[in-house]
Parts: C-alpha cells; structure tokens; sequence
C-alpha cells in the first residue's frame, strides 16, 4: 500500500509503501535548513509513523540534504534560549536515532552544519558523489548546538572534527567515505535506489535484532569492558531466545536459508 501525507506547512513529507517510510526534508527554496517549526515536525514524523513501518529512508527535496541551522533565528537569542534552542534539537534528533526504527540517510549537495548534526542520527548513511560535508560554525563565531560535538566526533574522531570547525575544511563524497562519515556513495541520482535496496534487507531483520542493534550496541559502546560484556550477554539471550530467532537459525540449520555472502552484497 502506498500512503503519501504531508504535515502542516509542508515542510515534511511522507510516503508510506509497505514496510518502508521515506520521510522527506521540504523546504527546498532554504536548502533544507532546519527551523524550530521544521525540527518540531520531524520530531512529529518520527513518533507518528505507524507500527507496519520497520525501516525509515530520511532525504532532502531538491539539490541540496541540509544546509544547516536557519541562522536567522540566532540572530536574537540570549544564551537561556540558546540552550533550549539546543534541548529541542536533541529531543527530535533522539527519535530518530533511538527510536525504534533503523534509518537510512541519503544526502546530495550541501550536507553542512546541523544537516551533518542530522545525518549522524541515521544508522546507514548514503552520499551521492554531488555531496559535500562542513561544519562551518567555527566560521560563524557559534558552537555546535545540535548534538554534532558528540555524534559527528563519534564517527571521525574529535580531531577530525576539530580541524573542520577550525579551518571550514568541507569533506567531498569520496573522502567522508574514506574516513567512516559515510557507508556508501553513488552517482548522481542513484542514492534512493540504493538506499531502497538497503531498505527492503533491513525491513526483513527480526525487529527484536534490530532494537539491539539501534538501543543496545551504542550503550555497549559508552560502557566500561566489564559492564559491556555483561549487557551483551544479557541481549543476546534475550533475541536468541526469541521464537522467530529459534525459526531463523533452524532455517539456517535446515538448509532453507542463505549461507553468509550468498546474497548479493549491497
């Protein structure tokens, strides 16, 4: 079933087709640059899409992912505001990072700023080769305010992050492939399909794997060794003991599944 809607203002668009949910950036006259009303909807999307849904595409109408903060509504704020300017930024950017659904980010042309803040909630991120990465706040006389000192850090380190912030130094496709910022890059105008095949593969993981992977492995990741084992030990119990778990691996067992590599690789 296909089921497009459009929330109020049109600034987020959806379209439903069975198991996958593309949600998209509309504000393509601004670059998709992010507003308070703007995030407000995505965090709206997010907790509205239905329980048929198992995996969301997240993209950005027209040339352009996101361009970052919309700086006009810095332009009067003190430094109380600022800080719940921020709250409100992590409040949605966590519905999509820790919500129950995997996402897969497709980016092209300006992927800047609090655009990269957003793409470094998704768990799969695909860059056509048109995309480009900066984090021009040090240029701006502004700190990162969006959850980007922690989750871009994440991925590329803090001294990567800190010369790009430093310097304006953008990142083209193929070298945030090279240092782990993307998963994938395609030619112009092949991120939807590629995102789409990674989509329907993730729409057949069990959704209790899936919630491990989303919830549970980056909490492993904050956790001294010790407390991370004794979580993984308790996780993996937890799925392996699941009833559809027990029918993967004896389809597995029994020969009615695919062996490792057999499918073709994404």
């Amino acid at each position: 079933m296909n089921t497009p809607s459009q929330t109020e203002g049109q600034l987020i668009n959806v379209h439903i087709d069975a198991a996958i949910a593309t949600v998209t950036l509309n504000r393509p006259e601004k670059r998709n640059a992010l507003s308070m009303p703007f995030v407000r909807q995505l965090q709206a999307c997010f907790e509205a899409l239905p329980g048929s849904v198992r995996v969301v595409i997240l993209n950005g109408a027209g040339a352009h992912f996101c361009a970052g903060l919309d700086l006009s509504e810095l332009s009067e704020t003190n430094a109380g505001e600022g800080m719940q300017h921020s709250m409100l930024w992590y409040e949605a950017f966590a519905k999509v990072q820790f919500g129950r659904l995997p996402v897969i980010v497709v980016m092209q042309g300006a992927v800047v700023g609090g655009g990269l803040e957003l793409a470094a909630t998704a768990h799969v991120r695909v860059a056509e080769d048109s995309a480009y990465f900066g984090l021009p706040e040090g240029q701006r006389g502004i700190f990162l305010g969006g959850g980007g000192s922690v989750r871009v850090t994440k991925l590329i380190g803090f001294s990567r992050v800190t010369e790009m912030m430093l310097t304006g130094h953008v990142l083209n496709a193929t070298e945030a492939h090279a240092i782990g910022l993307v998963h994938y890059v395609t030619p112009a105008g092949e991120g939807m399909r590629k995102a789409r095949e990674l989509a329907a593969r993730i729409a057949t993981n069990a959704p209790l794997s899936n919630y491990a992977v989303l919830s549970v492995l980056p909490l492993i990741a904050e956790q001294p060794m010790s407390h991370g084992l004794m979580t993984e030990q308790l996780i993996a119990a937890i799925t392996q003991g699941a009833p559809e778990a027990k029918e993967r691996v004896h389809a597995f067992l029994e020969k009615r599944a695919d062996k490792v590599g057999m499918a073709v690789n994404p």
